[in-house]
């Protein structure tokens, strides 16, 4: 076990274990957690941001007479930058809390603060290695990608400029209005590489610097799945929680076109912004060839920084045709996913008994290591 961090450790050693409360960005899958923390006993706090706080303080807040609602406690701020506010992190270590990182979280802080500011200047427990997260952008060292190679998972092959194109790739580019959004369109070769990027350039959508540093990938054909899963450090085991797939705009909408209308709107920028998702399942077939995958990953990540993964994490698939059929993994989620539709999966009431959100599973893991006294070995 690799011991907490000192300041970490004594900050635990202060909280009241049976007020324990989970707590996360107001975006993304805050609302999960809260049920989830709900469902096995724990309090539950809600961050958000002026503006956006409806949905926690009135849609979902918690309320009787009769029962409803999920949500204990909200904490507005001006922007959510101000989290990491001293004053902020004193009141969320009051009120006992072990955070839980969510997209959201990363985004919106990262804008600010590099990432070694978000580790240190966050005083209050993470559950899971609040380390990886990094590892989610493409231009931090021991990335993702070095994640991918190192545990032997196959990832679509990279070209390092548009003039190696040879093949269908889609090309992921900064988003010219929405800094933290990317941009994606497809191509085939280095002359529609530059008469897309045109077309984007003038539309507004990209930058020519941000094509730079544009990320250019081979293009996996096949149907999308999300493995989600989640590593117990308790059990020492590995579960498949559920699989979704994503719905995005404006893809999904050009793919429900007649052919001849679709034509029409040949040069219409694919926009693939994140819109929800949709529960979905695997043949069983696939599922042995899913957790082998999933247990390479979680060694490589033990590997590279110890404790690795903790809670939580996505392998973004393609399945490609074969045969066999096999996974190429597109993305990596190194915290809590942003679908609560995997619950309607199969995969934790297989394991379970009964359906299983991820931020129950969460809750559940703070809860056995809680009274099992070991809870230094779920947060960071």
């Amino acid at each position: 076990m690799i011991p907490l961090n000192p300041e970490i450790a004594k900050t635990l050693a202060g909280y009241d274990r049976e007020r324990l409360t989970l707590c996360s960005i107001g975006s993304h899958s805050a609302l999960d957690v809260a049920s989830g923390a709900s469902a096995a006993g724990l309090r539950n706090l809600i961050v958000t941001e002026r503006g956006r706080e409806r949905t926690y303080t009135e849609h979902y807040a918690r309320r009787s007479a009769p029962e409803r609602g999920c949500v204990d406690a909200t904490i507005v701020l001006a922007k959510f930058t101000d989290l990491l506010d001293p004053r902020v992190q004193i009141g969320l270590i009051e009120q006992n809390v072990i955070f839980i990182a969510n997209r959201s979280f990363e985004v919106y802080l990262h804008q600010k603060f590099s990432y070694d500011e978000i580790e240190r200047r966050m005083l209050v427990p993470f559950f899971g290695n609040r380390r990886l997260l990094r590892a989610e952008e493409r231009d931090e060292a021991n990335n993702q990608y070095d994640l991918m190679q190192q545990a032997g998972i196959r990832f679509p092959q990279q070209f390092e400029a548009p003039e190696e194109i040879d093949r269908l790739v889609m090309v992921k580019a900064p988003h010219a209005k929405i800094s933290f959004e990317r941009a994606f369109f497809l191509v085939r070769n280095p002359a529609e590489y530059a008469e897309k990027s045109e077309q984007l350039i003038a539309a507004g959508i990209v930058t020519r610097k941000g094509l730079k540093n544009a990320l250019i990938e081979e293009f996996a054909i096949g149907p999308s799945v999300n493995l989600n899963f989640f590593y117990s450090p308790l059990l020492g085991e590995l579960e498949l929680l559920g699989t979704d797939t994503r719905r995005q705009t404006n893809l999904d909408g050009l793919r429900g076109l007649p052919f001849a209308q679709a034509q029409q709107l040949i040069d219409e920028p694919v926009r693939m912004e994140e819109a929800g998702h949709i529960a979905t399942t695997l043949t069983e077939s696939m599922l042995e060839k899913a957790f082998e995958m999933g247990e390479k990953f979680v060694r490589a990540t033990q590997s590279a920084d110890p404790p690795g993964v903790i809670g939580p994490f996505a392998l973004q698939c393609i399945i490609v045709a074969g045969p066999p059929k096999s996974f190429v993994c597109y993305d990596v989620s190194l915290r809590i996913p942003g679908s609560p539709g995997t619950r309607y999966t199969p995969y934790t009431a297989y394991r379970w008994g009964r359906d299983v959100s991820v931020g129950e599973r969460i809750a559940m893991e703070v809860v056995m290591a809680r009274d099992a006294n070991r809870l230094g070995e779920v947060l960071t």
